[in-house]
């Protein structure tokens, strides 16, 4: 009877390594546990470990052994890499990203430190593969299972499975419930924090094999028809509104249309409620633009010694006070794709790169080059990095980068002064001009001894009253200061500084900072929902007169914010960010779904909605928010994935 149930031993052993990678994980990066999601952490590892026992229980003592080391030592190596990506990018890489593996290795140098800075845990996650290798065949089995056996261990899978998916579909529905996070959003960070790491690369998996996109249980639109209040009222005086909107003829687009899908989404886009022309409109129209993305720029960058170009276009042009630039799953590219596009990442995926192959009609570059610009894009590192050389042509520009025409030194980071002293004379007499420069001298590590830009700059940060890493991060703001104090220079003695308007925003915070020295040089304990994405956004040209602008606003604001500024003919309903300057009302949505309007913040994770003013708002206006959000997930995914704009724009 014992040898016939020997293999029990290998399978408890695997089921209990499973359980303890995920509760170390989990400890190293969320230190957050509830009843149900340790139940269910348990519950997907024993689904997984019996799988792994029959796999291990399938052939001979000797490879039955072999297998059940690759499958542990593996487990083993997927959970640390985990741990050191979220460790240097604070988000969990996908198995979308795991095929371009290669790329990160760009930044061995930070993978090293996340190493020996997180040895322990590596360490730990290790220990079921290091004494399976020590004391496996002294007090395991690995024998062969019969099958009477295995027919029993896949009984056990079903019926473990189904008890897991019981419980998710017996609890609350919400936004980021175990349900939800399940079956309709892809939050890799919370569904990692909830479901644990063996379910939501499992589910990722299925997502990324069968072309999943985010679910949506009703299509909400965000106002039925667009009204006139100048006219309510008042019978003698009727003032025509004008919406920034295109002549698309959404009814006869339906009435033509077969794909039901395609339908839904002419439907859904025909009531949006566009955004109406105002006093900004035009007002920069036929100026010069140059558009950048800044490596984790943030409100300490923002120096009035240090920094102090950039502290001068904040306060002498428009200054967002309660401007936000939430981070994204693919961090760098999911942040340009946000600020570039106006619309929100597909989760699991690559935006950008796969936007390639889509029309992109309202991106600056196509925008601008039907009105005869010469639109440039460079970027200071590898330009095939998350494959720009697909995604940026394809916005229109004339891409270079390091590798196909940029030339700079062959430092880490390198320098955006540099960049802007190689790249201006390309465009600056080609008036009118576009220019989009994605910088990376802001980039992590952020230290004297790691960082070039640190080190090149440590002089002018050594007074600062904070730490070495503190001083090590303006420093590398500092070489964006010196860019920008050149660049202002060039269009001064070009005579057209008054002629072109700059924006500047970041593509992410700067998360190679801990959290305790990201509360230092905010002089406070930074709020981590919302707080800590709060960004600046400069709008300058010269001689402009400032402005405080304090309406709730984030990087999805930008393009349509631009293109009513430019006087660009676009439209407003097909994109998921709305015209600053307009006077719809606010919306910043954060990748959790939570968000802030001109009534307060909504705490998704908490469920909890935390007013401004002591303004009382009922679930009625909650739950039509989450509708609004959901939709703009939703479709944003779709016209990614189904070329949309292709299909309602000639």
């Amino acid at each position: 009877m014992a040898k016939k149930y020997s293999y029990i031993k290998l399978l408890l052993y695997i089921i209990f390594s499973l359980i303890y990678m995920e509760f170390i994980l989990n400890l190293s990066t969320f230190s957050n546990f509830t009843f149900i999601n340790v139940f269910l952490l348990i519950i997907f590892s024993t689904t997984l470990g019996i799988i792994f026992s029959i796999l291990s229980s399938m052939f001979g003592y000797k490879l039955n052994y072999i297998v059940s080391l690759i499958l542990i030592g593996l487990t083993g190596f997927i959970f640390s890499s985990q741990l050191i990506y979220v460790k240097i990018f604070k988000v969990f890489y996908t198995m979308y990203s795991a095929k371009n593996a290669s790329q990160v290795m760009e930044f061995w140098r930070e993978i090293l430190t996340a190493i020996s800075e997180n040895y322990l845990w590596i360490t730990l996650l290790f220990i079921p593969f290091i004494v399976l290798i020590i004391f496996g065949r002294r007090f395991i089995s690995f024998s062969n299972i019969k099958m009477r056996g295995r027919v029993v261990l896949a009984l056990c899978i079903v019926l473990s499975h189904l008890l897991a998916i019981g419980i998710i579909n017996i609890i609350d529905r919400v936004p980021n419930s175990f349900y939800d996070l399940y079956y309709n959003t892809n939050y890799p960070k919370l569904s990692m924090e909830k479901l644990g790491l063996i379910t939501t690369m499992r589910l990722d998996i299925q997502r990324l094999a069968l072309g999943w996109s985010p679910s949506l249980d009703t299509i909400s639109p965000e106002i039925e028809e667009p009204t006139n209040p100048s006219t309510e009222g008042n019978e003698e005086e009727v003032v025509e509104i004008e919406y920034n909107t295109l002549e698309i003829d959404f009814e006869q687009l339906i009435a033509n249309e077969e794909d039901d899908e395609i339908i839904e989404m002419h439907k859904y886009f025909n009531n949006v409620q566009p955004t109406s022309k105002n006093n900004y409109t035009g007002k920069y129209e036929g100026y010069n633009l140059i558009l950048i993305t800044a490596e984790g720029f943030s409100p300490y960058a923002i120096h009035e010694e240090a920094t102090p170009t950039l502290y001068k276009m904040v306060h002498e042009g428009y200054n967002f006070t309660n401007f936000y630039n939430p981070i994204w799953e693919v961090s760098t590219s999911d942040g340009e794709y946000v600020a570039c596009t106006g619309l929100i990442p597909k989760s699991g995926v690559w935006s950008f790169f796969e936007s390639g192959s889509n029309d992109m009609p309202f991106v600056m570059g196509n925008q601008l080059n039907e009105l005869g610009y010469k639109s440039m894009a460079y970027h200071n590192h590898t330009y095939s990095y998350y494959k720009r050389h697909i995604s940026h042509p394809n916005m229109g520009y004339d891409y270079k980068g390091v590798g196909n025409g940029l030339k700079v030194k062959k430092v880490w980071p390198a320098s955006d002064l540099e960049m802007l002293e190689q790249t201006i004379p390309e465009y600056i007499d080609n008036q009118p001009f576009h220019s989009y420069y994605m910088t990376v001298s802001g980039h992590l590590r952020y230290s004297f001894s790691g960082n070039s830009m640190a080190n090149k700059n440590k002089d002018t940060v050594k007074d600062l009253p904070y730490s070495e890493t503190g001083k090590a991060y303006i420093a590398t703001q500092v070489e964006l200061d010196r860019a920008m104090e050149h660049l202002l220079e060039k269009l001064e003695d070009a005579g057209i500084a008054d002629k072109t308007l700059i924006a500047i925003s970041a593509d992410h915070y700067p998360y190679g900072l801990e959290d305790e020295e990201i509360d230092e040089l905010a002089g406070h304990n930074v709020e981590k929902n919302f707080e800590l994405y709060k960004s600046p956004f400069i709008l300058y040209t010269k001689g402009m007169e400032p402005e405080i602008i304090e309406k709730p606003s984030s990087s999805l604001d930008i393009i349509p914010t631009l293109s009513n500024l430019l006087g660009l003919e676009y439209d407003s309903r097909l994109l998921m960010g709305r015209d600053i300057f307009s006077d719809s009302e606010p919306l910043v949505i954060f990748s959790n779904r939570s968000y802030i309007t001109d009534k307060g913040k909504y705490n998704s994770e908490l469920e909890k909605f935390i007013s401004k003013d002591n303004i009382e708002v009922d679930d009625s206006y909650i739950n039509k928010l989450s509708n609004i959000i959901n939709a703009k997930f939703h479709y944003s995914a779709r016209i990614l994935d189904l070329d949309y704009y292709s299909k309602v724009i000639e």
